[in-house]
């Protein structure tokens, strides 16, 4: 895996950024709004497109070359000039070398008319790291999803389709790489029927290869010192070149429910109000369903939960979705009340044997100091405040979050209707729509269904035979004392400890594969003690543990929900027997692709099994699910999405025969 770097600028006299490594300019100094107003958003003829959007409706633009963020912001101005206020604007830009925070600050700051717009793209602007990263404004109006990587390595992994390229970058004398006829196949690859392109470059060279691409192109007058620039439209994959591939279609996109958009959504945990929460920022009318007299009673109901990343050095698909997942969840926190709902006070993670040690050392060669840093035991101590065995792993934008909060948050919307004490016992299909019911009561219809209630999902019948597996967990709180305050980032060993919150650290976590009994054990409060004094002995005399009546500890349990490769379970649900049907030669030659639809169960989707990683994989999931149903651009990478698409186990079982 290759580490992104930030961007390396110079400054001129000026104040204008310029790029060490490509030595070129980001935008013009003398008219650079000027610039990107003609060059992209009048040749993409954007101002009538977003005029004529309809109601609920989307444009989505992809760019090569975020840099400063100087076309996003204008797109995004002229869209909230132009469009009608339930239209949606949906960015995808690819960025090798992202700036800092400071650097796009500084930059930013050169265009007062839009510190509105930038102002909000810099509050966003949080652990943006390697891979996929969704940025959400203006309640879900504007969304930009970042893929920040090799433009030839990160448009392949991307499904979507676009409407309007910004095809930008350094001069192509300047960055070659940017203007190659393999990148124009990924425009064209990616294109909306009819897209349009624009771009500042009139040279002979990359007319012709858009041209062969699929794009019909012409040159048009620049503006400033570009005397001429390209405009085109794309106009169909061309005949003498192979088409890409489609999909599996057991991975394809299910055809767009009919009816008003409307979801019930059955369980309100993290996963159920992160989803319903997605839905309604895209004007979906949502029943949040829940069979408790609260949000987040089950496993999202701890006080404190850890934002912490166990990642690979090999890019695994976990590992991806892991990345991007803690860079959603690190942004959506900031809307929260910082010291009671969640605290970005870093996560340390002890080296605390040889194996992990070096599995640290490989985390470390594979990814930037920004997201993770080694630190020695003295360095070690000095960030958490206590005494300390080891050094360990330090993730400085990690910390803790009170879930509840984060679900409360996501779930506050007008669209969103919530329904406490509604245990949703039967669904039943009646003509396109979908019917929760309890026993003779039915709650409520709709032509979609997402089930989020963990393994309880197990009780429909077509989710029945989906592998999840509970797992209970139990933490401890303990008490804060005048001491334990010294602690000042989470710690983490084979269990954790969070700084206080409200009086209180949260100290877990114990996991059972067996116990089905969900109240609060003596033998876990000792075992989660035990945690503790790996972690550190100094912190145990801190809190006074070992003169506390383990009798007396308060806690909680919940189960926990997985999956065999400890993926989620995120996508629509097939009918098992037609797909077992449908697919049956899959055993006999796993190679093949029958020319054959899934039988999918219209309106059916699920979002299950994230584990102990909740937190992180799903809010970002529930946009994955909120993508799936209404034909964005997935915001995750087409192999992860399939990674975590329900359908993979049917699939292996009938590969392997079973």
């Amino acid at each position: 895996m290759t580490i992104t770097r930030h961007a390396q600028i110079d400054w001129d006299e000026q104040g204008n950024p310029h790029s060490r490594a490509f030595c070129d300019v980001y935008f013009s100094t003398e008219s650079g709004l000027a610039e990107t107003r003609h060059v992209f958003l009048e040749q993409n003829d954007l101002r009538n497109r977003f005029t004529a959007l309809p109601d609920d409706g989307r444009l989505v633009i992809g760019e090569t070359g975020f840099g400063t963020g100087l076309n996003f912001l204008c797109a995004w101005q002229l869209f909230e000039a132009c469009a009608v206020g339930s239209a949606r604007l949906h960015f995808v830009s690819v960025e090798k070398f992202p700036l800092s925070p400071s650097d796009l600050q500084r930059s930013l700051a050169l265009w007062p008319e839009l510190s509105v717009f930038a102002g909000q793209l810099l509050a966003q602007y949080v652990a943006v790291h390697e891979g996929f990263q969704r940025l959400v404004f203006d309640g879900g109006r504007v969304t930009l999803t970042l893929l920040i990587g090799d433009a030839l390595e990160m448009l392949p992994q991307l499904d979507g389709q676009i409407d309007a390229w910004f095809l930008d970058g350094f001069a192509p004398a300047k960055n070659p790489e940017m203007w190659t006829p393999e990148l124009f196949a990924e425009l064209a690859r990616l294109a909306a029927p009819d897209s349009t392109i624009g771009t500042f470059t009139s040279t002979g060279w990359v007319r012709r290869a858009l041209n062969a691409a699929g794009f019909k192109m012409k040159r048009v007058p620049g503006i400033g010192h570009k005397w001429e620039v390209l405009r085109g439209v794309f106009v169909g994959w061309p005949e003498d070149v192979p088409t890409p591939p489609a999909p599996k279609p057991w991975f394809a996109r299910p055809l767009p429910p009919a009816g008003p958009r409307k979801a019930l959504v059955i369980g309100a945990g993290m996963a159920g109000c992160t989803t319903a929460g997605s839905l309604a920022a895209r004007g979906w009318q949502v029943s949040l369903l829940e069979r408790h007299a609260d949000l987040a009673q089950e496993a999202s109901g701890n006080p404190q939960g850890v934002l912490y990343l166990k990642l690979s050095a090999h890019g695994t698909a976990l590992s991806q979705l892991i990345l991007s997942g803690f860079g959603y969840t690190r942004r959506a926190i900031e809307r929260l009340e910082r010291g009671v709902d969640w605290d970005g006070c870093g996560v340390l993670q002890l080296a605390f044997n040889a194996k992990e040690a070096q599995r640290q050392a490989q985390l470390a060669e594979a990814f930037s100091p920004e997201l993770l840093q080694p630190v020695d035991k003295a360095d070690a101590q000095v960030r958490s405040g206590i005494t300390l065995e080891s050094g360990g792993l330090f993730f400085p934008e990690g910390g803790w979050v009170h879930p509840p909060a984060l679900c409360r948050a996501h779930a506050t919307h007008p669209n969103i209707q919530v329904h406490l004490h509604r245990e949703v016992v039967e669904l039943r299909r009646e003509g396109d729509q979908w019917q929760a019911w309890d026993g003779d009561v039915m709650l409520d219809a709709a032509p979609v269904v997402i089930l989020a209630g963990a393994a309880d999902i197990q009780r429909f019948p077509a989710s029945a035979d989906l592998p999840l597996k509970r797992i209970r967990g139990q933490i401890t709180r303990l008490p804060q004392t005048e001491a334990s305050q010294a602690l000042s980032t989470v710690v983490c060993a084979e269990g954790y400890v969070a700084p206080p919150r409200l009086g209180e650290h949260t100290l877990g976590a114990s996991f059972d594969f067996k116990n089905d009994d969900l109240s609060t054990t003596t033998a876990d409060h000792l075992g989660n003690l035990q945690l503790l004094q790996e972690i550190s002995a100094d912190l145990v005399e801190r809190l006074g543990a070992h003169s506390l009546s383990p009798q007396a500890l308060q806690g909680r349990a919940a189960f926990r929900c997985t999956s065999p490769d400890y993926l989620p379970m995120v996508g629509p649900l097939a009918d098992r027997a037609a797909f077992n049907h449908v697919y049956a030669s899959l055993a006999k030659d796993a190679r093949q692709v029958p020319d054959a639809a899934c039988p999918w169960l219209t309106g059916l989707y699920v979002n299950s099994g994230h584990g102990s990683r909740g937190l992180i994989t799903a809010p970002l999931c529930a946009e994955l699910l909120a993508a799936w149903l209404t034909g964005e651009p997935l915001p995750l990478p087409r192999a992860v999405a399939e990674a975590c698409h329900p359908n993979r186990f049917m699939l292996r079982e009938l590969i392997r025969g079973k």
